[in-house]
């Protein structure tokens, strides 16, 4: 049967690698900052979806004895009741149906609450992985905004008032393949949250966090197509 689940250890080796040849590349730059911050998140990562996929089980048993103790406590009320010694009128009936069913909507509200409160506090931990994940996927894109493929093989249109940008068309395509692959590891890497968490709204802010970088990510291909084209005519031309 084929493996169909995301490894962590291996996402992070995968990270880690990336890093490294980031660093190899362009020392000590953005990038290589941005991509050691990646390879750190990645390495959290395993651990904090391991913990989400884990049971609270103190949790589960506190939540579970408050559960009891209120039905318990419904049940002992409902026998201490006594009967009417008369006939209820409609007005009397009215309002011990109307304190009834208020009763109930607290102790259903109540017991949801109880029940919800695993789920909701891991979700809350995963949607702060997963907002640290969309936050450096637009990191990684203000690092490659300035990179214009044009500029690089049109040094002579320099106006002094830009970024600084001394890369060869090679480096520039090293750079931009960088910046791609970093964030498509961004993507698996929030993928790991939800991967054996069933929560919808962690579940919407993946694909969104998998939206942003893919978008970013197709941006990058636009440039290095524009690049290898100028190259090739480049080159044509000094032929």
């Amino acid at each position: 049967m084929a493996e169909t689940t995301l490894e962590p250890r291996l996402i992070s080796e995968t990270v880690n690698l990336l890093a490294t040849r980031v660093d190899r590349r362009f020392p000590q730059s953005g990038l290589s900052k941005v991509a050691a911050q990646l390879s750190e998140i990645a390495a959290r990562a395993g651990a904090t979806s391991e913990w989400i996929a884990r049971p609270i089980t103190s949790l589960r048993l506190l939540v579970g004895g408050l559960i009891l103790l209120i039905v318990v406590g419904l049940g002992l009320t409902l026998s201490a009741l006594e009967a009417p010694a008369g006939r209820l009128r409609l007005s009397e009936f009215i309002q011990v149906l109307e304190a009834g069913i208020n009763d109930v909507v607290l102790i259903v509200a109540a017991v949801f609450f109880l029940a919800s409160l695993e789920t909701r506090i891991k979700r809350n931990r995963a949607l702060r992985s997963i907002h640290e994940l969309r936050a450096i996927a637009h990191v990684i894109d203000m690092h490659q905004l300035t990179k214009d493929p044009e500029w690089i093989l049109n040094r002579e249109a320099d106006t002094g008032a830009g970024p600084s940008r001394p890369m060869t068309p090679f480096e520039l395509s090293r750079y931009l393949d960088y910046c791609s692959e970093m964030l498509s590891m961004t993507g698996k890497i929030a993928a790991l949250y939800i991967q054996r968490f069933d929560d919808t709204v962690a579940l919407q802010a993946v694909n969104e966090v998998e939206s942003v970088a893919t978008g970013l990510s197709g941006k990058i291909w636009q440039k290095l197509m524009i690049l290898y084209a100028l190259r090739g005519t480049e080159q044509e031309n000094r032929g």
